[in-house]
């Protein structure tokens, strides 16, 4: 027998590999049935980032971009249609993977209309919306970790649709998020739904919390600090994995599996190292762990490929390291609270800024479109 791949390891080990991209030329051209054949790839996660970069590029929407133009789509209504095509399209692609996996895999992700965030009414109607216009089971809708979020996500749980809960950053938060999914669990059995079909990951953001904290040790700049860097993130993320064990033993949880229901598993997101000095594949295998998803951007998953040295389990025996290193944080003057607050508000504006360039990329399709050439 050869040996297992990395990739192969890593999904033994009880990892979900999931791809962070998504665009119609990789739809149309194979490329993602490969990385579902040759790579462990069994999901697929969308943000506005990555349809800004798709529209941005290519001809694979030129077609649908004219036919939209013809019939005198605006441009919120354009995106809307072109985002869920693509989505729509990777879930079939992906459905073998969801069936095999009862569900758990075979996932596709997209995100609701970030200037929602701060609205739990407008978010849960964006998702019905979203769901039924996907309309496939393997699909999942991102609501972000907002305060406000959390009453959306127990609201669209509730409603039997599957949410990727995404932008959390701190343990508190996730926390919160668990609980908003407990919620809307117990919501959904009384009315009558079949848990066993609603799913649940919960986004935990690992390499951004480590390019806060490392700007702020290297204004500290102390040895003891700068000792620190690149060290949060990892930490920050095996605590998290803590969390979930913790939330998924109490009897409250339990009650809910044995009724049918699935645990939410933790998410990796923000999987690319952003620092160049550091190991490419860090990301990927300190954080290896049973029942966890790893969402990776494509250059992340080739370096695990090429060179992940994977471990049966980097997290489990983790807790009391990680807790000493975010202690340590704290002795250096380091506000866990004031970074996870900064990141999520900057999460937000991020994905307010891809959503206009998308906007701005479709708009100026539409236009062109429906502008006659010059003879």
């Amino acid at each position: 027998m050869t040996n297992p791949t990395p990739l192969a390891q890593l999904s033994a080990a009880g990892v979900s590999i999931w791809l962070d991209d998504l665009s119609r030329e990789r739809i149309n051209s194979g490329g993602l049935q490969d990385l579902i054949k040759n790579s462990n790839v069994v999901g697929v996660t969308t943000n506005p980032t990555i349809f800004a970069g798709a529209l941005a590029k290519g001809e694979a929407y030129t077609e649908q971009v004219a036919t939209l133009a013809a019939a005198g789509s605006n441009v919120t209504d354009a995106v809307f249609a072109i985002t869920t095509d693509d989505v729509a399209a990777a879930c079939d692609i992906f459905r073998p993977v969801y069936d095999s996996t009862n569900g758990q895999d075979g996932r596709v992700s997209i995100e609701v209309e970030p200037s929602l965030a701060r609205d739990a009414a407008g978010t849960v109607a964006e998702a019905q919306k979203l769901w039924a216009k996907v309309n496939r089971p393997n699909a999942m809708i991102k609501i972000p970790a907002t305060v406000e979020g959390l009453e959306a996500i127990t609201a669209t749980i509730a409603l039997g649709i599957s949410v990727n809960v995404t932008l959390i950053f701190s343990l508190e938060r996730h926390r919160q998020v668990i609980n908003a999914y407990l919620a809307g669990l117990e919501q959904a059995k009384a009315a009558g739904f079949d848990l066993s079909t609603i799913h649940s990951v919960a986004s935990f953001f690992v390499s951004r919390v480590d390019s806060e904290v490392n700007a702020r040790l290297e204004v500290i700049g102390t040895p003891e600090a700068l000792a620190l860097k690149s060290k949060a993130g990892v930490a920050n993320a095996q605590l998290a994995y803590q969390v979930y064990e913790q939330a998924f033993s109490s009897e409250r949880a339990l009650g809910l599996i044995k009724a049918g229901a699935t645990k939410q598993r933790p998410l990796w997101a923000s999987t690319g190292v952003k620092d160049a000095s550091l190991p490419d594949t860090l990301y990927v295998t300190e954080l290896v762990a049973p029942e966890v998803v790893n969402t990776m951007p494509e250059k992340t998953m080739q370096a695990a490929a090429d060179h992940g040295v994977i471990p049966a389990d980097s997290v489990t025996g983790s807790y009391a390291a990680a807790n000493a290193i975010l202690d340590a944080l704290s002795a250096q003057g380091v506000s866990y609270d004031d970074v996870t607050r900064l990141l999520e508000e900057e999460g937000l504006s991020k994905f307010e800024v891809s959503w206009n360039e998308l906007l701005d990329t479709v708009q100026t399709a539409l236009t062109s479109a429906s502008t006659p050439p010059v003879a």
